[in-house]
């Protein structure tokens, strides 16, 4: 066997050793990329690494290439003609979302006879009539004329057994109850509380006045306080910052004040009472001591915290007054205009439409991501929770 095997060797041709030999040399490269894979897995399970490279990437986010750098003074000197030509664009285009603000005041005084109607209907002030009551849905054309005769007569036995309420029970609590982002501030005990609002208006500032509206919560007679009205401001600014005009994305909420709710005495949900024992340092007597002390509830949203004349605030105050913007935002912008089509859950549905399948997936990561930073023991909710700027864009 050994003279076979040096004769097989001996026949070889040089250029098949060859081959041989570059076979081997891959597949010791196939060797290596499978070390440097596994390592490179290991260096990415690893979080301290993982953050360095994280460190590495954001200071690269956004670093100039250099190329604006280089270019001759001559051209450099156009740029920054470029650029006092956008700083203009940017104060015509403070004065276009001017007149869209005044536009929206101007169709505001039509919606209003609508919305007013909508209240009477609401709380019972008014009984629509057969004509305005009907209403054609549109799987109705697949019903014969035997279905619709045998539903209506189930129908109004229903009706028969029950009793005849007034209006729309519940009305802006449902609605309340079905937006997230306003049922995520409702308390067990604000819910009988909103069982007496009866309509939420928006007012906007006069002409020539300081941009800016105004939402008005009334509510009928109530144990709970004497207000009949509870109202919000939010003030606007449509100019572009002097010290940074390319920022401009529109009008921007700066502040905004709520009002003084007169609460009947221990009906006042946005306060707790709390019983604490302290124990005297030397007798070593206990006493019980009662302290009162803020209490969640949706109408600290009255109570927003106040913007000092040098518009700094703290952490905890700046993430409030982000959220409050959004809300008060959505409620002018989709909740007012809207009102029964989130009572009835069909402008959620809407809103839901409005992202797709990508968005859910970038959703779903963006939850595993937080779930992994919760887990982090360095982790600090309360800085993902600041927004930069105490402002809220529109339009």
């Amino acid at each position: 066997m050994a003279d076979i095997d040096n004769k097989d060797q001996a026949e070889i041709d040089p250029a098949d050793m060859e081959d041989v030999e570059d076979v081997e040399e891959e597949e010791t490269g196939e060797d290596e990329n499978s070390k440097a894979r596994q390592l490179t897995v290991q260096m990415m399970q690893n979080p301290q690494i993982l953050a360095a490279l994280q460190e590495r990437l954001d200071g690269l986010s956004g670093s100039p290439s250099g190329y604006i750098e280089s270019l001759p003074k001559v051209v450099k000197r156009r740029i920054n003609a470029l650029k006092n030509l956008q700083v203009k664009c940017a104060h015509i285009e403070a004065k276009f979302y001017e007149e869209v603000h005044e536009l929206e005041r101007k169709y505001a005084a039509l919606y209003q006879p609508l919305f007013d109607k909508r209240s009477d209907i609401v709380k019972a002030a008014y009984e629509p009539t057969d004509e305005e009551c009907e209403w054609k849905e549109n799987d109705e054309e697949e019903l014969t004329d035997e279905m619709k005769e045998k539903a209506k007569l189930e129908e109004e036995k229903k009706d028969e057994e029950k009793e005849d309420p007034k209006g729309i029970p519940d009305f802006w609590l449902t609605v309340f109850r079905n937006v997230d982002l306003l049922s995520d501030m409702l308390q067990d005990h604000d819910e009988p509380i909103l069982k007496h609002l009866q309509d939420i208006k928006v007012k906007f500032s006069d002409p020539g006045q300081p941009m800016s509206f105004t939402l008005e919560f009334l509510f009928e007679a109530n144990d709970f306080f004497t207000n009949t009205v509870l109202t919000k401001t939010y003030k606007m600014r449509s100019e572009p910052d002097e010290s940074d005009p390319f920022s401009f994305d529109g009008p921007e909420i700066m502040s905004c004040a709520g009002c003084t709710i007169d609460w009947t005495k221990g009906k006042n949900v946005t306060l707790k009472t709390i019983k604490k024992k302290q124990k005297h340092k030397g007798r070593g007597t206990v006493r019980t001591v009662t302290k009162t002390v803020p209490n969640d509830s949706f109408f600290n949203f009255f109570t927003p915290p106040e913007v000092p004349e040098s518009g700094e605030l703290d952490e905890d105050s700046e993430a409030v007054l982000a959220a409050d913007f959004e809300i008060g935002h959505f409620i002018r912008e989709r909740i007012v205009p809207r009102a029964v089509l989130y009572f009835t859950g069909e402008a959620i549905e809407d809103d839901d439409d409005d992202y797709d399948e990508e968005g859910e997936e970038a959703d779903d990561e963006e939850g595993e991501e937080e779930a992994d930073e919760e887990n982090d023991p360095d982790y600090d909710p309360k800085k993902d929770a600041i927004v930069t700027k105490t402002s809220f864009m529109f339009y």
